[in-house]
């Protein structure tokens, strides 16, 4: 059973990162966390710490969170691209799991790039503890991109598909 002391540790990891969900079954017991999000945030992977020291001096925290942000001459070339994807609608995740394209091993993709989507169209699955949760397409459209792997862990929020709306 978890103490007071190291759930509150765990809320504290939380809420210094970048995770807005986290859930976490033990022995029994289960703990949920939930961040309220205000703004699209930027996932960015980091290495998973298994425990954290009782105080981090903010220097360290700054050299941590320093090298994600791009540099102005980066961020100015993949303009062009970015003011295309702004006109295409997203399919995101709706939770944290496991992306799949087919309905099985072996069978084709729900949808490849160039494909024909309506609102109620499934376009992936999404695996979370052992549920297989059908993903449909919301808009009417035509599927431009697939931006994550078959196979691939997923976010809740994260962006799946950008489809040219009709």
């Amino acid at each position: 059973m978890l103490k007071i002391h190291e759930i509150r540790e765990i809320i504290k990891l939380i809420d210094q990162s970048s995770i807005n969900e986290f859930e976490l079954e033990m022995n029994g017991t289960k703990v949920t966390l939930k961040k309220s999000v205000e703004a699209e945030t930027v996932v960015i992977p980091q290495p998973v710490v298994q425990a954290a020291p009782a105080a981090v001096p903010a220097a360290q925290v700054t050299a941590v969170e320093a090298p994600a942000a791009p540099a102005p001459a980066e961020a100015a070339k993949p303009a062009a691209p970015a003011q295309e994807e702004a006109n295409l609608h997203k399919i995101v995740s709706p939770m944290v799991g496991t992306f799949y394209r087919a309905p099985e091993p072996g069978k084709p993709p729900y949808v490849q790039p160039g494909d024909k989507v309506t609102p109620d169209k499934v376009v992936c699955i999404v695996e979370a503890m052992k549920l297989f949760n059908e993903i449909t397409a919301e808009v009417t459209g035509e599927i431009v991109k697939v931006l994550v792997e078959d196979g691939q862990l997923v976010e809740f929020g994260q962006p799946l598909f950008l489809v040219k709306p009709e």
